[in-house]
């Protein structure tokens, strides 16, 4: 019998996990930006009622 050997894939590994934290990254920053524009909204929205 022959016997192969296990390939190596720790590359793709490592490369798969950073993918990983990247789009974390991207993602927590968008939902920051998305909080910050809501609470300017919302301030924006008191500052029309109290107008009126």
């Amino acid at each position: 019998m022959l016997l192969q050997a296990t390939p190596d894939t720790t590359g793709y590994m490592i490369a798969g996990y950073v993918l990983t934290f990247i789009s974390m990254g991207v993602y927590i920053l968008s939902i920051s930006i998305r909080a910050a524009n809501f609470k300017r909204d919302l301030e924006t929205l008191k500052e029309l009622e109290e107008e009126k």
